[in-house]
C-alpha cells in the first residue's frame, strides 16, 4: 500500500462508525477555514525557506484534499482517484506544447495559450470577460486578477504617466472624502486609491500581495528591534522618541546586527 492509499484509509477510518467524533461531523463548509489556514502556514514556511516545515504543512494541505474527497465518497459524488483524474487531464490539455504537437518557446506565450485554452473550456459558463476570479481570495489578490483580465481586452492606460496621474488624483479624492468627514465615502475613496496601487504594481510586474507582505514582515522586524533597544516601557515615548527608536532600529537591521 502506498502512502497515500495509506491516507485515504485513515480518513475512511477516521469517518466510520467507530472513528473520530471530530472527524465525523466535518462537512464541506466547516473544513474552508481549515484549508486556508493551511495553505497560509505553507505560506510562510516557503517564505521562511524552511524545507522541513515545507514538507509538514504539504501534507496539512494533502490531508484536506483527501478530507474533502473522502466526505465525497461518503456521498457516492467523486473519490479521491476521480480528483486525481480531472487535474491529469486538465494538465494534459493545457499543455498541447508538451503533450501534443503544439511549438511554444517561452513562458509568455505558455501562459497566453492556457489562458485562450480556459476560454475554450469555460465558454458555456462564463458571461464576462472578469469571470474566473475568486472572490474569496485576499482582496489585493482578487484586484490585480481583475486589472490582468480587464488589459486582455484593452482596457488600458497609453502610458505609466497617466497612469500615475490616477493614482494621484485618488489620492486627492481620498482627502476630500476626508474633509467631508464621511466615513463610507472615504472607504470608497481608499479603495479606489488601492486599486489604482494595484495597476502600478501591474504595470511594474510587482506582486502587490506579496510586496506588502514583504512591508509587513519588514515592520515586524523594525518594531521587534524597538522593543529590544527601548529603555523604557513604549507606551511611555513622545513621538520624537519614537522616530528616533525606529531609525536605531533601521540601522540595526541594515548591518545585520540583530
Amino acid at each position: 500500500m502506498s502512502n497515500l492509499q495509506k491516507l485515504a484509509a485513515i480518513l475512511e477510518k477516521l469517518r466510520s462508525e467507530n472513528g473520530c467524533p471530530w472527524d465525523k461531523e466535518q462537512t464541506h463548509s466547516s473544513l474552508k477555514r481549515n484549508l486556508i489556514e493551511e495553505s497560509y502556514e505553507l505560506l510562510e514556511a516557503i517564505d521562511n525557506n524552511n524545507l522541513e516545515n515545507m514538507k509538514e504543512e504539504l501534507g496539512d494541505v494533502l490531508l484536506q484534499v483527501f478530507f474533502h474527497a473522502q466526505i465525497a465518497k461518503e456521498n457516492a459524488q467523486f473519490s479521491i482517484e476521480d480528483v486525481a483524474q480531472e487535474i491529469c487531464t486538465k494538465l494534459i490539455r493545457r499543455h498541447p506544447h508538451v503533450f501534443g504537437d503544439e511549438n511554444i518557446d517561452n513562458a509568455d506565450d505558455v501562459i497566453t495559450r492556457w489562458e485562450e485554452i480556459k476560454k475554450i473550456e469555460k465558454k458555456d459558463t462564463r458571461q464576462s470577460a472578469l469571470s474566473g476570479v475568486v472572490k474569496a481570495q485576499p482582496s489585493l489578490m482578487v484586484a490585480h486578477q481583475l486589472s490582468k483580465k480587464a488589459v486582455k481586452t484593452g482596457f488600458e492606460w497609453p502610458n505609466y504617466e497617466m497612469l500615475k496621474e490616477c493614482f494621484y488624483s485618488e489620492v486627492d479624492e481620498f482627502h476630500e472624502a476626508m474633509d467631508s468627514g464621511d466615513i463610507s465615502h472615504m472607504e470608497e475613496e481608499l479603495g479606489d486609491m488601492l486599486f489604482a496601487l494595484v495597476n502600478i504594481a501591474r504595470w511594474n510586474k510587482i506582486d502587490s500581495e506579496q510586496a506588502l507582505r514583504r512591508a509587513n514582515d519588514k515592520f515586524i522586524k523594525r518594531f521587534e528591534m524597538m522593543e529590544k533597544l527601548a529603555q523604557k516601557p513604549l507606551e511611555e515615548y513622545n513621538f520624537k522618541e519614537y522616530d528616533d527608536l525606529w531609525k536605531q532600529a533601521k540601522q540595526k537591521i541594515a548591518k545585520g546586527d540583530f
